[in-house]
């Protein structure tokens, strides 16, 4: 059963909606541990002091700030918890927006938002109305020691609940700007379109794997057996002289997509009109 990551309560004007959340999504990869070489055992790691010159048990650590070099100002549960938001356990919708004007680069987690028996019905209510409105909602949250402004938008199943970077976490990059000096011709940009229609598709996510992960599986499966696996050289592309010749290339390369339903139907249809006109000639 999946574990609740935050209990309390959604507002929608007068409306409180009692909810829980759940993490959509999490990072999967291979974990290696760390290994003495010599004899083979997995290492455990200690936490040292190096001013009482001896190794500390967990039940002796306490949470410090750093206000100056070397001089902390220590801060326990309750001095935490006397500070929380309002947010904590109550999510109150600030505005709503068009889903469409968020710039994705602020998303960060995703949550499922599960209503609780007594809020079911309003819990509805909202996802349809936003549904039908086109709506998403901006909220606050407090989780995890810190508050975040959260994007609630209906999805099929209910509501989901991404958390999002604030405006100063998100990074000034200056060589991620727009060269005002390099200009592409509109033969180019037509060859490019038929480039993306050729490769365009509805977005299945199944179709996706992490063959990084699964080499590296296969690779620890070998050595576990004896077995040298071979390794795979990166391809390496030099940088495009002639962007025209590169695309009329690459579109001579697509892949042929399967004739649509709909193509299949016209076609069947034409050939039968054909038929019955040669049958027609030929009574006549």
């Amino acid at each position: 059963m999946a574990s609740t990551v935050w209990k309390g309560y959604i507002t929608f004007g007068l409306i409180t909606i009692p909810v829980r959340l759940f993490a959509a999504a999490r990072t999967e990869r291979v974990g290696f541990h760390q290994i003495h070489q010599v004899c083979g055992s997995r290492i455990k790691q200690q936490i040292y002091c190096p001013h009482c010159d001896r190794v500390v048990e967990r039940n002796e650590l306490v949470k410090g700030y750093e206000v100056e070099k070397e001089k902390y100002v220590i801060v326990n549960d309750e001095d935490v918890k006397s500070v929380a938001p309002a947010s904590s356990d109550n999510m109150e919708i600030l505005e709503f927006v068009k889903a469409e004007g968020i710039d994705p680069i602020y998303f960060d987690a995703s949550y499922f938002m599960v209503p609780e028996e007594a809020g079911k019905k309003a819990y509805y209510l909202l996802l349809q109305t936003m549904q039908k409105s086109g709506y998403s909602a901006i909220a606050k949250i407090a989780m995890h020691q810190r508050e975040y402004t959260v994007v609630v938008r209906p999805h099929a199943d209910g509501l989901l609940l991404h958390t999002m970077f604030y405006p100063e976490e998100v990074r000034e990059t200056p060589e991620f700007r727009r060269d005002e000096n390099v200009s592409v011709k509109p033969q180019e940009v037509a060859l490019a379109e038929k480039l993306v229609e050729g490769l365009a598709a509805d977005f299945d996510p199944s179709k996706y794997h992490d063959e990084y992960q699964q080499r590296v599986m296969q690779m620890i499966e070998a050595k576990r057996e004896g077995q040298h696996v071979p390794s795979e050289a990166p391809k390496r592309r030099a940088p495009v002289v002639d962007l025209m010749q590169a695309l009329q290339k690459s579109l001579g390369e697509l892949p042929r997509k399967p004739a649509s339903k709909a193509a299949h139907s016209e076609a069947a249809e034409a050939a039968a009109k054909k038929a019955s006109g040669r049958r027609r000639t030929a009574t006549g």
